[in-house]
């Protein structure tokens, strides 16, 4: 009777921040939307089982205010992940959904109104 279904997918993605960490996790935060956004199913459970790097950029440049004043270093990485995923999912045409007719939620019902005198 179970409805779930397993199944695996791999995701490339990329991410960007002001320090590694920053970095790995914007672009695994967009894990489940790339695989959210390929489906049209019910999913339950996005799970990345295997994740491997496939290039690391770590871009310095130095900063001044004013173009000479106050120059300092910074740093800006990026990252470019395979990540692959298990989904737990329920496929949308598997439910079966029974048709009910009724009357318009958002309408509004005016009662007959008449005075007698």
């Amino acid at each position: 009777m179970g409805l779930t279904k397993k199944m695996s997918q791999i995701v490339q993605v990329t991410g960007k921040g002001d320090s590694k960490v920053t970095a790995f996790a914007s672009a695994l935060s967009s894990v489940s939307k790339k695989v959210l956004k390929d489906s049209e199913d019910v999913l339950i459970r996005i799970e990345p089982t295997n994740i491997a790097v496939l290039f690391a950029k770590e871009k310095e440049y130095t900063e001044r205010f004013l173009f000479f004043f106050f120059p300092r270093k910074r740093t800006n990485y990026e990252v470019e992940l395979m990540v692959e995923v298990e989904i737990s999912l329920i496929e949308a045409a598997d439910i079966v959904f029974t048709k009910v007719d009724s009357e318009d939620p958002n309408g509004v019902t005016i009662p007959f109104t008449s005075r007698k005198i």
